[in-house]
């Protein structure tokens, strides 16, 4: 077999050629903010909330809704091109409405909103898991590609019944609206049609500025270029959870088996699923060091996913600096490359490796005690595969994974801050384990941790939130930089 160096093997997971993307003829756009007055703007409440400073529409102040009601195509458009640059201060709440209405009071109530919000926490209880370029409630962004200060381009397409949101070009969302719609919220007449465009703000304390604002009128018959979704069960739960605030975040993916970076943007824009790609870290893998670590964020660079570390064996905390580890959006790891009380290393999900298991309590409670200790030293985000048994006792589930032993586990997850990963490959941990830790306080994550290129709709995950009751605030996200468990505890816990 030939050898393949780091950077080969690192090069063969995005194979695949990047998505085309058509650019806009700029002579057909016509503007629709001067850059000197609001002509041809509306606010439907506290007119005082928006303003002209220096060449751009500022919104700050209490909410409001600034419309377009100008004389372009009589202020109705169907299918179109929409462009703007944005830039939101630090904490700032906005957004860019389309097929909308003029309305004098309170949120639009028709048409959709392109979220602006980079660093925005929410009020109160609530917090805020939408980031700039979501298509707000049905296709979410969960992670920020923008930064506050900085100006951005949003740049909104409509065909017929297709939407697409880029951001500085970053193809976001690419949503084609079911025959008939679905709508999640039944408060909001979100159904693709036609209507006028609003800027929005939010709240006192959010301030974005608006500038070249633009739009380029398309054709009534122009149609969707990718055909309208089957409507189902996991289809309704995903667009549910989306409008609710869930993050419909599969944060255990891996580019393998074949599987490119562009063929997992593309299911993730349809599925309404964004991805956490992980990379494995330990010894006997291909990245076992801060180069190896270096060249994969390298290549992942400009990609609208999360990034993960997942940590293989107790070695990694010795292979890698924190440093490095800090540069990930989180880290995860498992149970499942386990040292027994004879120093014997085993891959518990390689059956030569663990051979016969001659006495099972004894194996649960060495098995208990090395996972406690993982939760209790080890600076991870996320305990992934959770309740893994090896084949050759699965069938005992039940009997070996007692009330006290699952105890243990929640208790050391939940005094660590380590959220729990609700696997869809392997259909765990069990429901009474996850009701367990949500009486606890601990978090949880969707994870697939998925079988060469089939990456599956989270199913699994989906199901426990109906049966384990769990809304949006029992779910996982990623730690701010300077917060991260290895910079809060260090690599040796």
């Amino acid at each position: 077999m030939p050898v393949v160096s780091r950077r080969e093997w690192l090069a063969s997971l995005f194979a695949c050629p990047a998505l085309s993307i058509a650019a806009p003829d700029p002579e057909a756009w016509i503007p629709l903010f001067d850059g000197a007055s609001l002509d041809g703007w509306t606010a439907g409440e506290n007119r005082d909330s928006f303003r002209v400073e220096g060449g751009t529409i500022v919104a700050a102040g209490p909410r409001s809704h600034l419309f377009y009601t100008g004389g372009i195509r009589e202020a109705s458009f169907r299918n179109f091109e929409c462009r703007a640059d944005v830039l939101p201060h630090p904490g700032a709440n906005s957004g860019i409405y389309f097929h909308t209405r003029f309305q004098k009071q309170g949120w639009p109530t028709a048409g959709f909103e392109v979220q602006i919000n980079n660093s925005y926490g929410g009020e109160g209880r609530y917090r805020e898991r939408r980031k700039t370029g979501s298509l707000y409630g049905v296709r979410n962004v969960y992670k920020a590609f923008a930064r506050d200060g900085e100006w951005a381009q949003l740049h909104i397409t409509v065909h017929s019944k297709q939407v697409q949101v880029r951001l500085n070009d970053l193809l976001l969302v690419d949503y084609v609206e079911p025959d008939p719609p679905v709508r999640a919220d039944k408060t909001m007449d979100r159904v693709l049609n036609r209507g006028t465009f609003a800027l929005q703000c939010h709240d006192p304390g959010s301030r974005t500025h608006f500038r070249n604002i633009a739009v380029k009128p398309l054709p009534d018959d122009v149609r969707a270029s990718a055909a309208a979704p089957e409507v189902d069960d996991v289809y309704r739960q995903i667009l549910d959870l989306s409008a609710r605030n869930f993050p419909v975040v599969d944060y255990h993916t891996h580019l393998k088996g074949g599987l490119t970076i562009d063929e997992m943007l593309r299911e993730s824009r349809r599925l309404g699923i964004q991805y956490g790609v992980a990379v494995n870290c330990g010894v006997s893998f291909p990245i076992h060091n801060d180069a190896g670590l270096n060249d994969f964020l390298e290549t992942m660079k400009g990609q609208p996913v999360f990034i993960a570390l997942q940590a293989e064996g107790r070695e990694w905390v010795n292979l890698v600096s924190s440093e490095m580890v800090a540069r990930f959006d989180y880290v995860f790891t498992d149970s499942m490359t386990y040292t027994d009380d004879a120093g014997k290393r085993m891959r518990l999900w390689i059956k030569e490796e663990v051979g016969d298991i001659r006495d099972p309590q004894a194996f649960m409670e060495t098995y208990v005690d090395r996972t406690v200790g993982i939760l209790s030293r080890e600076p991870i985000d996320i305990y992934a595969n959770p309740t893994f048994l090896p084949d050759v006792i699965t069938s005992q589930y039940d009997v070996l994974w007692t009330e006290e032993r699952m105890r243990r586990v929640v208790e050391a997850a939940a005094a660590n801050g380590v959220a729990m990963e609700i696997n869809s490959r392997y259909r765990l941990p069990s429901p009474a384990f996850i009701k367990m830790a949500k009486a606890a306080g601990v978090k949880f994550s969707f994870g697939t941790n998925n079988d060469a290129k089939y990456l599956g709709r989270c199913e699994y995950g989906l199901r426990m939130v109906k049966e384990c009751g769990l809304d949006w605030h029992d779910f996982f996200i990623p730690k701010e930089d300077g917060n991260k468990p290895v910079q809060v505890r260090g690599l040796k816990g």
